[in-house]
C-alpha cells in the first residue's frame, strides 16, 4: 500500500535539492528599454539554465501574485457557468483559442487530460466572456501583456546568450497576442479539480479538507459539500462516442507503477519557450536534459518556470533540450483533496517564420569540433525541408487533438 506523507514531511524535489537555477530579474528595466548589464547578465544564466538544466525559474519578475490569483478566480468563475454558455466560447480546432473542456486533450498518446483550460490567442474582447464574466476581458488583457513583456525580455537575453543581434527573436515573435492569426502564442489557464476519492462503495460521498486554492492553509475537516467535478458527467458531451466513453472511463484512474496518479501526461511544449506560474507544489515532474528520471520540481512562492520548446530546440541544434515534463497528484494527503491552478505562457515564432537548425551560430568550441563536417551538413541541410512555425504547431496540435479536431 502506498504510504502518503504527512502534513510535516517534506517531499523531496528539485528546489529542496538546489538543483534548479533561480534567476533574478530586478531592476531589469522595460522591454523597450532594458538595461544592458541586466539583459547581458540574464543571458549568460539563462544559456547556463537551459543548456545544463533545460529551465529555471524567474525570480522578481515583475507579475503580482494578485493578479495570477485573480486570473484563477476568473477561471473558476467560467467552469461554474452553463454548459450552453461555455459552449459559445470553446475551442473548434479552427485556432487555438477557447475553452477546452476535460476530456478532450490527448498529450501522451494514451491519457486524456481530465482539466479545464481557456487558451487566450487574441484579446479582442468579443472572443473572451466579458458578457457572462463582467471584468474578465480587462483584467486578462492586462495580465496578457504582463507576460507577453516578460517573454520580450527573455527573447533579447536569449539573442544576447547566442551572440547574435539583441532583436533577432524579438523580429521573429512580433505579433505574439495580436488577435491576427498570425502567431499562435497562447496564454492558458488551468484548472485541474482535486481528487475525488471514491469510498468502498463506489461513491464520492464528499471531500475532506478542501480548499479552493491549494496556496490557502485549510482551517478545518469538516466536509465540504459544493458540487465538484466530476469527468463522468463529461461522457455526456461526446455525443454518443461510445468507444471515446470507454476509453475515458478506463483511464480515469490513470495510475503510475508506484501508486501515484497522472493528472497530465508526459510532453514537451511546442514552441520557444513556456512561462509557468503555479498556486502550490501541485505536482510537477520534470526530466532534467541528460536524465532519464522523473523528479519533482517543487514551489518557490512567486516564481514562474521558464523551460525550453520544441522550436528553440530545432533553433538551437539540441543545446537547448525541450523539457518533458507531467503532472502528478502529490501523495501528500493534505494536497491529493486539492484542486491546482496554473498559468501558462506559451511563447511562439510568428506563423511565417521559417524554423532552420541553422539560423544560429554555434558557439566557438563548437565550431572548432565540427568544421570538417560543414560542406557535409551545409548538402544535407539543402536537402532537408525547412518548417515554418505554423506548421510546425499544427502538426503537433493534430497530434494532441486527434480524436476531436481535423484542423
Amino acid at each position: 500500500m502506498l504510504k502518503t506523507k504527512t502534513n510535516d514531511e517534506k517531499a523531496d524535489t528539485l528546489l529542496t535539492k538546489s538543483l534548479v537555477p533561480i534567476i533574478d530579474l530586478a531592476h531589469c528595466g522595460t522591454e523597450e528599454c532594458p538595461v544592458r548589464s541586466v539583459v547581458n547578465r540574464v543571458g549568460q544564466q539563462l544559456h547556463k539554465a537551459l543548456s545544463e538544466k533545460g529551465l529555471a525559474l524567474l525570480v522578481n519578475h515583475g507579475i503580482a501574485d494578485e493578479k495570477l490569483k485573480t486570473a484563477w478566480d476568473h477561471l473558476d468563475d467560467f467552469v461554474d457557468l452553463p454548459t450552453d454558455v461555455k459552449e459559445h466560447y470553446i475551442r473548434t480546432g479552427e485556432d487555438n483559442h477557447g475553452y477546452v473542456s476535460p476530456g478532450l486533450e490527448c498529450f501522451d498518446g494514451k491519457i486524456p487530460e481530465l482539466r479545464h483550460a481557456f487558451n487566450i490567442c487574441t484579446l479582442n474582447a468579443k472572443d473572451l466572456p466579458e458578457e457572462p464574466l463582467p471584468g474578465f476581458a480587462d483584467h486578462i488583457s492586462t495580465l496578457a501583456e504582463d507576460f507577453k513583456s516578460l517573454a520580450r525580455f527573455i527573447l533579447q537575453a536569449l539573442a544576447i546568450s547566442f551572440d547574435i543581434p539583441q532583436t533577432f527573436f524579438l523580429e521573429r515573435h512580433s505579433h505574439m497576442l495580436s488577435g491576427d492569426h498570425d502567431n499562435e502564442t497562447t496564454l492558458r489557464l488551468l484548472y485541474y479539480p482535486p481528487v475525488i476519492e471514491e469510498d468502498e462503495n463506489g461513491k464520492n460521498e464528499f471531500i475532506k479538507g478542501h480548499c479552493k486554492y491549494s496556496y490557502q492553509r485549510c482551517v478545518t475537516n469538516l466536509p465540504d459539500f459544493r458540487p465538484e467535478y466530476n469527468p463522468r458527467e463529461d461522457f455526456n458531451e461526446l455525443d454518443g462516442d461510445n468507444n471515446r466513453i470507454d476509453e475515458l472511463k478506463q483511464t480515469t484512474e490513470r495510475r503510475l507503477p508506484n501508486g501515484e496518479m497522472i493528472r497530465c501526461g508526459a510532453h514537451t511544449d511546442y514552441g520557444t519557450f513556456t512561462l509557468l506560474a503555479q498556486d502550490s507544489e501541485g505536482g510537477l515532474e520534470v526530466k532534467l536534459t541528460g536524465t532519464e528520471k522523473w523528479q519533482r520540481l517543487g514551489h518557490l512562492p512567486g516564481a514562474i518556470l521558464v523551460n525550453c520548446g520544441e522550436i528553440l530546440t530545432i533553433w538551437t541544434q539540441n543545446r537547448y533540450l525541450a523539457l518533458p515534463h507531467r503532472v502528478v497528484i502529490p501523495e501528500q494527503e493534505h494536497l491529493r483533496t486539492r484542486g491546482r491552478h496554473s498559468i501558462a505562457f506559451f511563447c511562439h515564432p510568428d506563423n511565417l517564420t521559417l524554423i532552420s537548425p541553422y539560423d544560429l551560430p554555434l558557439p566557438a568550441d563548437v565550431q572548432d569540433t565540427t568544421c570538417k563536417k560543414t560542406r557535409k551538413k551545409s548538402f544535407k541541410a539543402a536537402k532537408e525541408k525547412v518548417y515554418n512555425a505554423y506548421q510546425l504547431i499544427q502538426k503537433r496540435f493534430r497530434e494532441t487533438y486527434q480524436n476531436h479536431y481535423t484542423s
